[in-house]
């Protein structure tokens, strides 16, 4: 039997985080670009909130997270019915939590109770190492979609901080960008949080990918102008028929990339379809705190007591859909 207190996931290049004996170990994204701050966390609790309040985001990376902090619950002796109640109470839409804490409760729920921890530790490995390489599969089938010299328009953050490997959207381009191919991203800044100005520019500074970074009103104009040929974006859940919840603004975006007859490819595991849910308007979609759009960076803007409605998440219909990217390969109209 391992050790289940062995140092997990240790690996060179970025990553979201990463478990020893000490603990899980997260890159508080909140704090980029300016800081790279590190938590280190022994209590499920602890990882519950980091998951809600955005200190780790991107749905393969909270599922791994997920993952993780179930690996913790075992280690304490905690209730693993309760610890699982509460990581799936953190962040709705996100498919991936709920396939990450499926595969952790099948495996605790299969073992003897003396191997519950090691069943739990080995079933978080396992699904962050097989996310790692879903990441490095979309990465190979989408780079070949990029053509030499594309310009490609994202939004939100869809690189390895969102997962537990190279990325989805942001990793295809990676992909292309390490096969020599001159790509180059035009990076929506992604209000009200700003995961594209914080996060995909930094990224791709890091890894030497030019960038240009505008704000999501530039996004129609940008495509005519900058030359855009092609999206591609990350997921959150997709629903049976296609639809495709991604961060607000997803939608916009496909309907100006439609409009101007530019590919919008949706780079994302099998993990994160959901054939539970027959259409977009079945998603369930989160709603966050009305100040985080009444102000920037803890910053107030506007009216302290402006009504504000904040969907976390929009849908975007598959008929905007040219493709999504998979780790089994690229799929294409009919969904």
């Amino acid at each position: 039997m391992k050790d289940p207190n062995r140092s997990m996931l240790v690996r060179e290049g970025l990553r979201p985080f990463f478990l020893d004996e000490r603990g899980l170990h997260l890159l508080d994204q909140r704090a980029l670009p300016h800081e790279e701050r590190w938590h280190t966390f022994t209590e499920l609790e602890d990882v519950a909130q980091a998951i809600e309040t955005l200190a780790v985001r991107g749905a393969p990376a909270i599922g791994g997270a997920a993952a993780l902090g179930m690996v913790l619950a075992a280690r304490q002796g905690h209730d693993l019915e309760g610890a699982d109640r509460r990581l799936r109470a953190t962040r709705p839409t996100a498919k991936n939590l709920f396939a990450a804490l499926d595969e952790v409760k099948a495996a605790w729920s299969a073992a003897a109770p003396a191997a519950r921890l090691a069943a739990v530790v080995d079933a978080a490995e396992r699904h962050v190492l097989a996310d790692e390489a879903a990441c490095a599969a979309m990465g190979a089938h989408g780079a070949a979609l990029i053509a030499d010299g594309d310009v490609v328009i994202t939004i939100c953050h869809s690189g390895a901080l969102a997962t537990c490997g190279i990325g989805t959207g942001l990793g295809v381009v990676k992909s292309a960008h390490a096969q020599g191919k001159r790509v180059r991203v035009v990076a929506l800044e992604t209000r009200p949080l700003l995961q594209g100005a914080r996060l995909t520019a930094w990224e791709c500074l890091r890894e030497g990918i030019p960038v240009t970074l505008i704000t999501d009103g530039m996004s129609a104009f940008a495509v005519e102008r900058l030359g855009v040929t092609r999206a591609v974006v990350g997921a959150d859940r997709i629903a049976r028929d296609g639809s495709t919840a991604n961060k607000i603004g997803t939608r916009t975006l496909a309907t100006v990339c439609a409009a101007a007859r530019v590919p919008f490819h949706v780079a994302a595991p099998m993990s994160t379809f959901d054939t539970t849910i027959a259409q977009g308007v079945d998603i369930p979609i989160e709603e966050r705190a009305a100040d985080e759009v009444r102000g920037a960076r803890g910053t107030p803007i506007a009216p302290h007591d402006v009504p504000v409605w904040n969907p976390s998440f929009d849908v975007t219909p598959p008929g905007l859909v040219t493709s999504f990217i998979t780790e089994r390969g690229v799929l294409t109209p009919p969904f």
